[in-house]
């Protein structure tokens, strides 16, 4: 599988995505800088990591949005590649118009760090073939803009079809209807703000974030 991270100024989190990555195909990603307006040929999977791109000016994931590999990864994404935006990454997806919706300040205005319980809504998309539908799993947040909001049409239409892939089981940051995690209409394009890649081996104190890797290599690999 041949994969790319993208790495805006202030992304924290791209290692720690590029090491999940390998550490399931065994093979590295390419790390791409935000300023490349072009992407290696022939990638199967672009990932979009989190971080404070930016600092979060403006809004989060807004400027990087503009970036000029984004264009290149619209294009991607249109092509049917498959495209993970995580935390930050989630933000930019949206920012873009790659995902409905929008990412504001959590409720409460806190930042939020913690491990929280998501149930599996979709298990029929590349990302999640390897999990139960319905199943409770474990993964961290770490996030201060991560309260999903969208209009009721919009909200109605992902539930109608499926596309509301993760849900957080308990109240975490005052997301509209306790979505976690939302796939485009096409199915390859997925943003979530829990952080799988955070929890892949027992070293890190589970390994729930695995299986999404381990779907995606056997898709795609």
């Amino acid at each position: 599988m041949k994969s790319a991270v993208i790495v805006f100024p202030g992304s924290n989190c791209d290692r720690d995505l590029a090491v999940a990555i390998e550490s399931v195909t065994g093979t590295a990603p390419a790390m791409i800088w935000h300023r490349d307006a072009e992407l290696p040929e022939g990638l199967d999977l672009i990932a979009l990591p989190g971080g404070f791109s930016y600092g979060d000016y403006l809004r989060s994931g807004a400027m990087s949005a503009r970036s000029p590999v984004m264009q290149a990864v619209i294009r991607a994404a249109g092509e049917g590649r498959a495209v993970l935006g995580v935390c930050n990454g989630f933000q930019v997806l949206t920012e873009a118009g790659l995902l409905p919706g929008a990412l504001m300040r959590n409720a409460g205005l806190n930042f939020v760090c913690r491990d929280v319980s998501l149930r599996v809504e979709n298990a029929q998309t590349m990302f999640t073939a390897h999990y139960d539908a319905g199943a409770t799993i474990r993964i961290p947040v770490a996030h201060h803009d991560g309260n999903y909001v969208a209009d009721a049409e919009t909200l109605d239409r992902l539930e109608g079809e499926g596309r509301v892939v993760f849900r957080y089981a308990e109240p975490v940051n005052g997301s509209a209807r306790d979505i976690a995690g939302i796939v485009n209409t096409a199915g390859n394009v997925l943003g979530l703000m829990p952080h799988p890649e955070r929890l892949i081996e027992d070293a890190q104190g589970g390994s729930d974030g695995r299986a999404m890797f381990e779907a995606l290599y056997a898709a795609l690999g």
